[in-house]
């Protein structure tokens, strides 16, 4: 068992691989009673191109990392859920672009929840009937988003923005993809991402991490594991311009929705680099046009923006964009606006108050955040599963200087790179 300590945050992990290749890592809280437990997968939505070792690659429906988190839960013994509410805890599930995490809350019998927990995700149980009746039940949910005015404007702008990359697609996927999932399908993706090399349990809360070990130890060495290859990852080549400047989504809403987002040029970066990357432009956005800003009341102020308005940064190895909007009554005034005052910020720079502000706002908001069990199960593998550290945040944050987030805003904000995705009502 390895001990890593982070004395500016004051926190101790400990962590272990097991011979089949499980990463454990245990967050031990005194005095907390609820206890956290995410068991991840490395394997999202963009995941559908892939070998294993010297195989050659596969091309899998869109939607099927989606499709096996809701098989997960059926198991022929009867609902997980059933049995982790039984067991006083509440369990969830969730996939995204690069992840599938399986996760449950409690404050009693943790190690009956962490048992459920491991077996449930470890005994896939898929059949010929099970997977076509649940074709049935996600093509209701690809439809019922279809009607979603948030969903249907946020897609829409990543589709605007990227050509060839997956993470365009639906996480979902879409009716036609699949129809085309089978029962050996699934059990194919199974095998290569669910496998314990590339999974990891975290376990935060009121726990002993040598307990959590001991179960762990004595739970996987009853099962067998293939040795798997290394996975590889196939994307095509993404073009650096966006593919549609402007997409309109018509549909019935009481005002209309708009963001616009800038693509990342140079999407490649891993580890620390990506890390920093991510810290610099969350903090120049805030600065820029977070609720503190300038520009954030000039548009509250115009009535062009409401508090449903935000910013956001999504990054990962592959693709990287950020996301500004919300609900508006005049989708191009708004576009204008915001153009201007990024234009005039581009000029002058960040103001060194409005940095210091964001600058304090961000480490409150992380020193918060680090007091709630929940919100570190929530980010700690998408930090992991990107070579990088939740428990380095803080001292990037400090770190962070005036001319970087500049330099950073320069590098961002260029308008050849802007995408718009509006949600309006149908034309009369």
């Amino acid at each position: 068992m390895q001990t890593l300590n982070y004395p500016n945050v004051q926190e101790t992990l400990y962590r272990e691989v097991l011979d089949n290749g499980l990463e454990v890592i245990v967050l031990p809280k005194e005095g907390f009673n609820k206890t956290y437990a995410t068991f991840a997968t490395k394997y999202g939505s963009v995941d559908n191109r892939f070998s294993v070792g010297n195989e050659p690659p596969v091309k899998v429906p869109d939607g099927i990392a989606h499709f096996l988190e809701h098989k997960m839960f059926e198991e022929p013994t009867g609902d997980i859920f059933a049995i982790f509410a039984s067991q006083g805890a509440s369990a969830n599930a969730f996939t995204s672009f690069d992840r599938t995490v399986y996760l449950f809350s409690a404050t009693e019998q943790i190690n009956a929840n962490l048992e459920t927990l491991i077996n449930f995700v470890q005994n896939p149980y898929f059949t010929d009937a099970n997977v076509e009746k649940e074709k049935g039940i996600i093509e209701q949910e690809i439809n019922m988003y279809r009607d979603n005015a948030d969903w249907r404007v946020y897609f829409g702008l990543i589709d605007a923005l990227y050509h060839e990359h997956p993470v365009h697609i639906d996480i979902a996927g879409t009716v036609d993809s699949i129809r085309q999932i089978d029962k050996e399908t699934l059990y194919r993706c199974y095998e290569t991402f669910y496998h314990p090399s590339n999974m990891l349990l975290f376990v935060v809360g009121g726990v002993t991490a040598e307990e959590v070990f001991e179960l762990v130890r004595k739970n996987q060495s009853s099962k067998s594991f293939k040795p798997q290859g290394d996975i590889k990852r196939y994307f095509e080549n993404e073009p650096v311009s966006v593919k549609i400047p402007r997409k309109v989504t018509e549909l019935p809403v009481s005002l209309p929705k708009c963001m616009l987002g800038f693509k990342e040029k140079d999407a490649n970066l891993e580890g620390e680099a990506l890390l920093r990357q991510e810290v610099t432009t969350k903090l120049m956005l805030d600065a820029l046009i977070g609720s503190s800003s300038k520009l954030y009341q000039q548009l509250y102020e115009s009535d062009l923006i409401s508090d449903s308005f935000g910013h956001e940064f999504n990054s990962s190895t592959g693709y990287a964009f950020s996301v500004i909007g919300g609900d508006t009554p005049n989708p191009d005034e708004l576009i204008k606006q915001i153009r201007l005052g990024v234009e005039a910020v581009l000029a002058a720079g960040i103001e060194p108050e409005a940095f210091e502000r964001s600058k304090r706002k961000k480490i409150g908001g992380y020193l918060r955040m680090l007091n709630s069990p929940e919100s570190i199960a929530g980010e700690f593998t998408r930090y992991r599963f990107r070579d990088s550290n939740l428990f380095d945040l803080l001292y990037l944050y400090e770190s962070c200087t005036l001319n970087e987030v500049n330099a950073r805003l320069r590098e961002h904000f260029d308008f050849e790179q802007l995408a718009v995705s509006i949600v309006k009502q149908p034309s009369a």
